[in-house]
């Protein structure tokens, strides 16, 4: 640790301040402020980008999710890490951002309900998680015994799983709408358009007639833009491999950077929607309309934050053990408060449920910084570029080709993020874990491999079983309470939060 006292104060008094608590320099506290923003930054981004475009949301609507979510971002951490009444704070450097294990429930419920309606339904259902949330915080911090590391570890491996999907899509094309694999002949369509109009005559029926798709579509998996995608993981690995410290914390951004300099170079690129932008504008809340709340998306996404608490209560834990500060049952209850906190403002502000990012609490172990005012100056940046639409816009911009490189990362790197807490489980001596992680995995890749399973289902419980994360959490937490019992092991929950931490 940094000594920060003057050098005639070493003596044997300790330093009166606890380094969690340090504040330090003003130019010191923005440049590593800035440096959290930019390791969460392109983590940040990609969540508004995947539920934008699901709803089928326009250009600038997608644009004015990501400039609510920045600011929604910098809010919660100001929340989480300065401290707001003694209901909301863990008061630990803690950066707060939109969590992927809410992406897959999130996206069903945009394919279910597209455009407007579907936003309303989707933040109703935001927001009445982020009250329940509040709500259940103290118990959740108890609840501990029902989420092991082998529970944690296969619910998060099935996410990264699950969101792989979004990433693949991303660089060839979507597999539905314009971009799927197959379009009509244009001959068929000429045909059909022929036959159709009033007062024709009727030409000659063409050989293999078919009017569903059948012609290769030259939109999807176009070389060029597979070609951009692999430059932009290749251009991510090299930077892992041969950058050290804060630039290898940030290879990611970067070479969605080099993939966006190259896809402008091609033309692929164009940047009329940034010009158009304006330079300032205050996030407002409900920009769709009022939202709608639905009971079965509400308890959907409540059991995503219920996860999502457990996840955060490890990282807290592990914090504590990181910055020498114990954490108490009330401190956890309070950091757990402010995640259902910073949902429902999420919600209000038109965005998504808001966790603590695990690469910045990896950052705070890199860098050995543990004053939390650093995160402090990370949340009023973020605050900052929520409050500039031309950034929004440039993001916005993004090929999703360059994004779909990226995204094989990001969403690779959260399922090996449960396969490394999985790690420190232990299968020699204990074999009911291999069948829990076995069936569990099995019971999330249904919605992913069948997703027309549910189609003889009562169509009221469709959202709650067309998320194969949500199947993987009933499945573990159940499976684990009949072969495993409840048994409490707070020190094994610290070492998986120290192991999802790992870079």
């Amino acid at each position: 640790m940094t000594d920060s006292l003057s050098p005639g104060a070493h003596s044997a008094v300790q330093p009166a301040v606890h380094p969690v608590d340090q504040r330090l320099p003003a130019g010191k506290l923005a440049a590593l402020g800035l440096q959290h923003v930019l390791v969460m930054y392109a983590g940040a981004v990609a969540v508004p980008l995947i539920v934008g475009r699901a709803l089928k949301l326009s250009p600038d609507e997608v644009a004015l999710l990501i400039s609510a979510d920045l600011f929604c971002c910098g809010i919660a951490t100001l929340i989480q890490s300065l401290g707001a009444t003694q209901w909301f704070c863990v008061k630990l450097p803690v950066m707060m951002g939109v969590t992927f294990a809410s992406v897959a429930p999130m996206v069903a419920i945009a394919n279910a309900n597209g455009g407007q309606a579907g936003a309303q339904l989707l933040f109703g259902s935001i927001i009445g998680a982020g009250i329940i949330s509040i709500l259940i915080a103290p118990l959740v911090s108890r609840m501990l015994r029902f989420f092991p590391p082998v529970v944690t570890g296969t619910i998060i491996a099935v996410i990264g799983i699950s969101l792989m999907r979004v990433g693949i899509n991303w660089i060839f094309g979507n597999p539905f709408g314009p971009t799927a694999p197959s379009v009509v002949d244009p001959a068929y369509t000429k045909w059909l358009a022929d036959v159709t109009s009033p007062g024709s005559a009727i030409p000659p029926v063409p050989k293999g007639l078919s009017i569903v798709p059948t012609v290769p579509n030259p939109k999807y998996a176009d070389l060029t833009g597979v070609g951009i995608a692999a430059l932009v993981l290749v251009s991510i690995l090299l930077i892992v491999k041969f950058a050290k410290g804060f630039i290898a914390n940030i290879s990611v951004l970067l070479g969605i950077v080099i993939g966006a300099v190259v896809a402008t170079v091609m033309g692929i690129m164009t940047f009329e929607k940034v010009g158009k932008a304006a330079w300032v504008d205050v996030v407002l809340p409900f920009h769709f309309g009022m939202p709608q709340f639905d009971p079965f998306l509400i308890f959907t996404m409540t059991l995503v934050m219920i996860v999502v608490m457990i996840e955060s209560t490890g990282m807290f834990l592990a914090l504590g053990e990181m910055t020498d500060r114990k954490i108490s049952q009330q401190d956890l209850a309070r950091g757990l408060r402010t995640d259902g906190l910073g949902t429902l403002i999420g919600g209000i502000f038109n965005t998504f449920p808001y966790t603590s990012f695990s690469q910045n609490v990896g950052l705070v172990a890199v860098t050995g910084v543990k004053s939390r005012f650093v995160c402090v100056a990370g949340g009023v940046i973020l605050i900052v570029l929520g409050l500039l639409p031309k950034m929004a816009a440039l993001v916005e911009s993004l090929p999703t080709v360059v994004l779909g490189g990226a995204g094989l990362v990001m969403f690779g790197m959260v399922a090996a993020t449960g396969i490394r807490i999985l790690s420190g489980v232990d299968f020699k001596t204990n074999r009911h874990n291999a069948m829990i992680v076995a069936v569990s995995i099995g019971v999330g890749m249904i919605p992913l491999i069948a997703p027309n399973f549910k189609q003889w289902m009562p169509h009221s419980i469709h959202s709650l079983i067309e998320s194969g994360i949500l199947l993987t959490s009933i499945a573990a937490v159940l499976l684990n309470l009949f072969l495993n019992g409840a048994k409490h092991d707070e020190e094994a929950i610290i070492n998986a939060a120290k192991q999802a931490e790992a870079h």
